[in-house]
C-alpha cells in the first residue's frame, strides 16, 4: 500500500470544521440547479440473486462515446438521490462519464423490493448487482466510487473480484469508507448531532419495512433506544442472523489484513478530523499493493469540499485518476 499526501486537501479556513464539511456533503443546496446526469437516468431493477432485488438509475451518455462508466454507491441511510452522490454523478457525467448510481436494499423508495432487512454484510447482491451494472454499455471501462458504507462495499467488492474475476473494473475509490463498523458505530454515537440524524433516518426506515410488512416485524419495542449500537443490538437479537451487534460488525469489517488480496487498483481517501471513522481505524489497515491510502487533515465525513457549489477534492482527484487508468 502507498501512503500518499499529494495535492494535500487544504480547504478555506471557514469551511475547515468537520461538521462544516460533513453537513455540507449532505447539505440539499449542492445539488441544486440542474443536472442533466439526473435528467438522462432511468430507473432498472436488477435481479441480485436469491429472489432479491435492487434499484439502480442509469444515466447513459448518448451524444458521444463514453469515456467510461461510474458506479456510486452511497452511505448507509443515503440513496441515490443523496446530495453526494448527485453531485458527484453530475461532475462525472458532464466530464464525459456514463452513470450509474445503485439503491441497497431499503434504501431511498426501495422498501418494497425485499422483505428481509438490509444489513451490511449483505455484499452477494451489491456485488451481482454491480457486476449487471457494469454489462449494461457493454464492456467499457468502469470505475467505482463508494462513500462511507458504500466505501466499505467498494473495497469488499475489490477483495471479491480477486476470487470472482471483473475484467471492467479498472479502479474502485473509497470516500470515508467504515474500516471497522464496531468503532464508526461508537464514534457517531458520541456525536449528538451524527447520532440524531441518523437514528431518525434509520427509525424511518424501520417504520417503513413495519407497514409493508406487518406480518414480519413490530419495531415497537426497541424503537425508542437511544443508540445506534444499542438498537442495532436489540434489532438482531429480536430477528437475527446473529448473536448481537459484535457478532454482526465483524461480519463486514476490513480492519487490519482483510484487504490483502484486494486486486483492483484502488484509492482511499479519509481525514483526520472524520467525526464517523475514526482516524485510528486506518492505522492497521494493509490492504493489497496496488492501493493507494491518502488522509487529509481536513474534509470530515464524505466532505472534502473547497466551495460549496465547486467540485469536492475527491471528485477531482478521481477524474485524474479514470484518465490515468489504463
Amino acid at each position: 500500500m502507498h501512503m500518499s499526501t499529494k495535492d494535500e486537501f487544504i480547504p478555506p479556513a471557514i469551511l475547515r470544521g468537520s461538521y462544516t464539511q460533513t453537513v455540507l456533503a449532505s447539505a440539499r443546496i449542492r445539488a441544486a440547479g440542474r443536472n442533466p446526469m439526473k435528467e438522462a437516468s432511468r430507473e432498472m431493477i436488477i435481479d441480485a440473486g436469491n429472489g432479491v432485488r435492487l434499484q439502480g438509475f442509469s444515466s447513459p451518455q448518448l451524444k458521444a462515446y463514453p469515456r467510461g462508466l461510474v458506479i456510486l454507491l452511497h452511505g448507509w441511510e443515503g440513496s441515490a438521490e443523496s446530495t453526494y452522490i448527485l453531485h458527484s454523478g453530475r461532475y462525472f457525467f458532464a466530464h464525459g462519464y456514463s452513470v450509474f448510481r445503485l439503491n441497497f436494499r431499503d434504501h431511498g423508495q426501495s422498501h418494497h423490493l425485499n422483505e428481509g432487512l438490509f444489513n451490511g454484510t449483505l455484499l452477494d447482491e451489491v456485488f451481482n448487482a454491480v457486476q449487471k451494472a457494469c454489462e449494461l454499455p457493454g464492456g467499457m471501462k468502469t470505475f467505482l466510487v463508494g462513500f462511507s458504507i458504500g466505501g466499505n462495499f467498494a473495497l469488499r467488492i475489490g477483495r471479491r473480484c480477486s476470487e470472482e474475476a471483473n475484467e471492467n473494473i479498472s479502479h474502485i475509490v473509497a470516500v470515508s469508507p467504515v474500516i471497522d463498523p464496531g468503532s464508526a458505530t461508537d464514534a457517531i454515537d458520541q456525536s449528538l448531532l451524527l447520532r440524531h440524524y441518523f437514528l431518525r433516518k434509520w427509525r424511518r426506515s424501520l417504520l417503513r419495512n413495519q407497514e409493508l410488512y406487518p406480518h414480519l416485524y413490530d419495531f415497537s419495542a426497541i424503537l425508542g433506544l437511544k443508540t445506534i449500537r444499542g438498537l442495532t443490538d436489540a434489532l438482531f437479537r429480536r430477528y437475527g442472523p446473529f448473536r448481537d451487534a459484535e457478532e454482526y460488525f465483524r461480519g463486514y469489517s476490513i480492519a487490519g489484513d482483510a484487504l490483502k488480496n484486494l486486486s483492483v487498483p484502488t484509492t482511499i481517501i479519509g481525514a483526520r478530523d472524520d467525526p464517523a471513522i475514526p482516524i485510528r481505524d486506518f492505522s492497521g489497515l494493509r490492504p493489497g499493493p496496488g492501493a493507494r491510502l491518502i488522509i487529509h487533515e481536513f474534509g470530515g465525513h464524505n466532505g472534502f469540499l473547497n466551495g460549496v457549489f465547486k467540485p469536492t477534492w475527491y471528485e477531482r482527484e478521481a477524474l485524474r485518476t479514470f484518465a490515468a487508468s489504463p
